[in-house]
């Protein structure tokens, strides 16, 4: 499969840190050689790179590492190809406009049954099952709130309930970012960190660097970021829950809502429904949501 990486901060930060460990999975370190894209926000516009070849050898990379460009929020993806050719069509991330805002979508996972969902608004320019649900996630957006609704809770609640649709189709793990707020929905695999003064000194685990963050902050500086597997081996990252959707707001967790906590050794296991189906609320204990207030969309 894929993976994924994203960071939202409270001032204009410089991926290249985690980027350079990153890329390393993408050919290197990883088997993920079938492409690579990155997008950054910035002040007044919207800037991506995407790349059909591997992200270890790729000069397009390596001049993102040379030329830093700093970021409020970055989405980036490295893929290992399952439906889809090798091609720059169906290299990750996609974007769409929606409210007048570029919406920027990166999915690990594999769906089935997934040309069956609905596209009323928009259409794939490639050929993955990740397009097309990016295509059909955002057409549910667009379709329950015109214009950006007055209140963030209904949105959020919303997204949650079309991943977890998603999340019934396969693996299906999401970053997707509207400039504002970065959105991370947990299938199997997401880890997150929020570094906040006092900084310290972190080591990644692909590649052979280390940085001291208290070189390079100031003392009200918060930035999280976010991968499929932590990044660096002596920090301590926290994992998403299944079924977990978290959404971070210049670099603070401003909402969580649901995921699935496991079963203490007491409680029963899995039982099956009259159908056949797993009930799941007889195999997990829901977390409860959290979300922050009066932020508006």
């Amino acid at each position: 499969m894929c993976e994924l990486l994203g960071m939202s901060a409270n001032v204009p930060t410089d991926i290249c840190f985690s980027f350079a460990g990153f890329l390393q999975r993408g050919g290197g370190t990883g088997p993920h050689r079938d492409g690579w894209g990155i997008a950054f926000y910035e002040e007044g516009g919207y800037r991506e790179f995407r790349d059909p070849h591997p992200s270890v050898d790729s000069p397009i990379a390596r001049m993102i590492l040379d030329y830093p460009i700093k970021s409020q929020m970055v989405i980036s993806h490295i893929r290992q190809a399952n439906v889809g050719q090798v091609t720059l069509a169906n290299t990750h991330p996609f974007t769409r406009e929606l409210w007048g805002r570029q919406w920027c979508y990166a999915h690990n996972g594999q769906l089935a049954d997934w040309q069956a969902l609905p596209l009323p608004y928009y259409r794939p320019v490639g050929s993955t099952d990740s397009e097309h649900a990016a295509c059909f996630l955002l057409g549910e957006i667009r379709r329950a709130f015109p214009n950006p609704p007055a209140r963030c809770e209904d949105l959020w609640r919303h997204l949650h309930a079309q991943c977890e649709r998603l999340r019934g189709l396969g693996v299906f793990n999401l970053l997707l970012s509207d400039g504002v707020h970065l959105y991370a929905y947990c299938s199997t695999r997401l880890a997150h960190i929020t570094r906040r003064a006092p900084f310290g000194q972190a080591s990644l685990t692909d590649f052979e660097m280390s940085v001291d963050f208290q070189q390079h902050t100031t003392d009200a500086d918060v930035v999280s970021v976010i991968a499929t597997d932590p990044l660096t081996d002596n920090e301590q990252w926290q994992r998403l829950l299944p079924g977990q959707l978290v959404v971070f707001r210049e670099g603070e967790l401003v909402a969580s809502l649901g995921g699935e906590l496991p079963l203490s050794q007491e409680e029963p296991g899995q039982e099956q429904a009259e159908n056949g189906a797993v009930d799941r609320t007889a195999t997990a204990r829901l977390k409860p949501d959290w979300l922050a207030s009066d932020l508006s969309c």
